[in-house]
């Protein structure tokens, strides 16, 4: 069996805009309106991980007055 390929964030995120897509377009079954639905669920949770830990590693160390190293996350504007 061949090996996944893992896809990119941005991969991800174009697959849930299809699932938006199919389900707006109304032409679905229930059924499987639902399934996309859940499917467009569990890919959004991956994508929200991802997220945070590209924002965890975004973080700055900094000495602090003691001489401690200091984690202080980047500012997102």
């Amino acid at each position: 069996m061949a090996a996944k390929k893992k896809l990119t964030f941005e991969e991800r995120l174009a697959q849930v805009e299809v699932l938006i897509g199919e389900m707006e377009n109304g032409t679905l079954p229930l059924e499987d309106a639902l399934k996309r639905y859940e499917e467009g669920m569990n890919t959004l949770t991956v994508l929200e991980k991802e997220l945070q830990s590209a924002q965890q590693r975004l973080t700055v160390l900094r000495k602090a007055a003691d001489g401690t190293e200091e984690e202080i996350p980047l500012e997102v504007e």
